[in-house]
């Protein structure tokens, strides 16, 4: 992270930090094709505060920031821990409990207790995972996770590595929730299959729409991009009657965040109807808040699966590691 925030000491704070909210946050939410800007313009024009984003790479690197600063506290906000490492920033003791404004009726719980069963992170988008399938390939769509494992998708898969991408941890979690007694073994069949484990969804996805492979892991909400900016309906989402895995995205006040109050007011504005409706088309991701509004490319082509699969944190730890050597084979 390149900005190096004023810090607060013995409960004081200077008048300009006290007008500023500093969010630690990751590369795609503050590209120039994410929300980040929008959101930016919007929340100082509403309330007359500062909003400076600090790029931190991924969100494994916000949460890492985070946690080598929790005895001198730089930030306000983390933005981007999701499910899948939301117990580990718990753990570590790093964030203060908020519920935001009118959260029990913007907000389903059941997504809120996936993230985490207090108010130390708020969701404010998800997406589950799926493999996306191009239809103008020589191979049929597959419609479960074993249906990878045949010999007509040698070298057709692209995956992520799960120890550098959200996206990669969640398709071994997925595996790990439907195949954790076995997981080894389904590996080790899937293993021929892969094209090739990118270290991230961007190199990953770039290399499918190339035409490299007919298959790469994302997410369910990713085609409506190709209807809503290509016009096409060549891609799709794969639904697997077996359930897939789900990524849920949280922010969270850190605990001795210099500007609390700040904090606060930014969590309220970011699950807002005003800032919610800004997620689909930059996010990619489907919006937290029941009344935001969906575009048509949603409703064409960004299903929604009717069953979500889970894994613990520690399955999930475990798992990745025994992945990992059986990919290092």
């Amino acid at each position: 992270c390149a900005k190096n925030a004023s810090s607060s000491k013995a409960n004081h704070i200077s008048d300009e930090r006290k007008n500023e909210v500093i969010v630690y946050s990751y590369d795609s939410f503050v590209s120039e094709w994410g929300p980040g800007e929008k959101i930016k313009e919007l929340f100082e024009s509403e309330t007359g505060l500062t909003l400076t984003y600090v790029n931190c790479g991924n969100a494994m690197q916000v949460l890492s920031k985070a946690i080598l600063e929790k005895k001198n506290v730089q930030a306000d906000v983390v933005l981007g821990l999701d499910n899948n490492c939301s117990q580990k920033a718990i753990n570590e003791k790093i964030l203060s409990e908020y519920k935001p404004k009118n959260a029990d009726t913007i907000i389903n719980p059941e997504l809120k207790n996936i993230l985490c069963n207090d108010w130390s992170l708020t969701p404010f988008d998800y997406s589950h995972f799926a493999m996306i399938y191009d239809t103008q390939s020589d191979v049929p769509c597959p419609t479960s996770l074993d249906d990878l494992l045949k010999p007509e998708y040698a070298k057709k898969i692209i995956l992520i590595d799960p120890r550098t991408s959200s996206v990669g941890l969640g398709f071994a979690t997925w595996t790990i929730a439907i195949h954790g007694d076995k997981l080894e073994e389904y590996w080790s069949n899937l293993k021929q299959n892969i094209l090739t484990m990118t270290p991230g969804w961007s190199s990953a996805y770039g290399l499918f729409k190339k035409g490299e492979a007919p298959l790469v892991i994302s997410y369910t909400t990713s085609p409506a991009s190709h209807v809503e900016y290509d016009n096409t309906d060549r891609y799709v989402a794969a639904i697997f009657d077996e359930g897939h895995a789900i990524q849920i995205e949280g922010a969270g006040i850190l605990k001795n965040a210099p500007n609390e109050k700040g904090a606060q007011i930014f969590l309220d504005f970011l699950i807002s109807e005003e800032a919610q409706n800004l997620l689909p088309l930059t996010q990619w991701m489907n919006p937290i808040n029941a009344n935001a509004q969906l575009p048509e490319s949603y409703k064409l082509a960004a299903p929604i699966p009717e069953k979500t699969v889970y894994a613990s944190n520690k399955d999930i730890e475990i798992g990745v590691e025994k992945i990992m050597k059986v990919l290092e084979k």
